[in-house]
C-alpha cells in the first residue's frame, strides 16, 4: 500500500494555465506522484515538470514556492502529499 507524506499546500491555481502554485514544506522532486487533496480536491499525478520564479527546477524543497501544471481544478488551502510505494 502507498504511503502519503504532506509536502505543501496550494497557495494559488491559474485556471487559464492549468498550473497550481505550492508553497512546500518538504521536497519534491521531478518524476514524484503527488496527490492534492481538498474539501472538493483529489487528484493524483506524476510531477513532469515545476517552476521557481518562472526557472525550471528538478527539485525543490521546504520553504519554495513552486508552479506545476494539473489536469485539474486545484483550490486554496488543498492539501498536497507526496506518493511513496
Amino acid at each position: 500500500m502507498a504511503e502519503e507524506e504532506e509536502i505543501g499546500r496550494v497557495s494559488d491555481y491559474f485556471a487559464r494555465i492549468g498550473v497550481a502554485g505550492i508553497d512546500l514544506t518538504g521536497k519534491l522532486r521531478v518524476g514524484d506522484t503527488i496527490h492534492v487533496k481538498g474539501h472538493t480536491t483529489d487528484l493524483e499525478l506524476v510531477v513532469e515538470s515545476m517552476q521557481v520564479e518562472h526557472d525550471q527546477v528538478e527539485e525543490a524543497g521546504p520553504g519554495d514556492k513552486i508552479g506545476i501544471k494539473v489536469q485539474d481544478r486545484c483550490r486554496g488551502g488543498d492539501h498536497v502529499y507526496r506518493v511513496t510505494p
